[in-house]
């Protein structure tokens, strides 16, 4: 069984017009899944997470800080890219809360398989400050939790999202029972993801230089990416699944199609059969093509059925 996370809030949060991160974005990923072919998903209603799970991951002046913007209308710039709406603290909430929600539907065998269809991302966030489209980091917080609440000695993130998780390497670097796998196109922001950053040995990051697209994407996963996750045997595999290296995306240069996300998709949940006993939570990051993140959110969650 694959369940899908979501909640009608996650479409209220509003950078306002013009924004990439639009509210269009997962309305465009939920009719993709409003199909037949999608029809055996479980749908569960996200809750919101709690004040302790985001504190795993996040200071308490950053929580307090998002939690205390409640603007009555219009928005309130955090940053460059980064906007509040008066929904978006809740809908940070909830999107944090689908991951927590999802680790325990896989870490107690009510499913196996598990996507969060929530915005704003995450992987961006990291423990004291929102960036990049992201408040408080999803991905995170579902890796503390899975760690915390259910005892895990070994949590994989793969994140194949166009942009580098600078807030998810930095919230692990110094966490070996987390290992963090990213591919990413560089130069682009946030400028981070070197080769050269790798934590306490548990950060991998391949790099892909613009102009590349299904094949480099392909050989840099087997080649060296999903052989280091086998060797560290996950016992919990989490995705940050952005689909802005589709080739029709704005904000980047990486070639990727629809079916390189299936191709990937079906890796990874190889990857969690073999260790993890089939247990793989992915939350959606990036994608600012709305056809494009469509197509490529039903390669995600079809293989994810599959």
């Amino acid at each position: 069984m694959v369940q899908l996370f979501t909640h009608a809030v996650c479409l209220q949060h509003d950078p306002g017009p013009g924004h990439p991160e639009s509210p269009a974005r997962l309305r465009a990923v939920l009719q993709a899944l409003d199909q037949d072919r999608f029809a055996a998903l479980d749908r569960v209603e996200a809750p919101r997470a709690t004040r302790e799970q985001l504190l795993r991951v996040h200071t308490s002046a950053h929580v307090d800080r998002i939690l205390g913007i409640c603007p009555e209308s219009d928005t309130v710039r955090l940053d460059e890219d980064t906007l509040m709406s008066p929904a978006s603290a809740e809908a940070g909430l909830r999107a944090a809360g689908a991951l927590v929600a999802a680790v325990d539907a896989v870490m107690q065998g009510t499913t196996t398989r598990a996507f969060c269809a929530v915005r704003p991302p995450g992987h961006h966030a990291t423990p004291d400050s929102a960036m990049g489209f992201c408040l408080f980091n999803n991905v995170a917080v579902a890796a503390a939790h899975a760690i915390a609440a259910h005892g895990l000695k070994r949590v994989a993130i793969a994140d194949f999202d166009v942009h580098h998780g600078n807030g998810t390497q930095d919230i692990f670097q110094r966490e070996p029972r987390v290992l963090f796998i990213s591919s990413h196109q560089s130069p682009l922001y946030p400028g981070t993801g070197t080769t050269e950053e790798r934590g306490v040995g548990n950060i991998v990051n391949a790099p892909l230089s613009p102009g590349e697209g299904s094949y480099e994407f392909r050989a840099l996963w087997n080649d060296a990416l999903l052989p280091r996750l086998h060797a560290f045997k996950p016992q919990l595999v989490l995705v940050s699944a952005g689909f802005d290296a589709h080739s029709n995306d704005p904000l980047a240069d990486i070639r990727l199609q629809a079916e390189d996300y299936a191709w990937i998709t079906e890796r990874l949940v190889e990857l969690a059969r073999a260790h993890a006993g089939g247990r793989l939570v992915s939350t959606l990051e990036g994608g600012y093509d709305l056809n494009a993140l469509a197509v490529s959110a039903s390669a995600h969650v079809g293989a994810l059925l599959d």
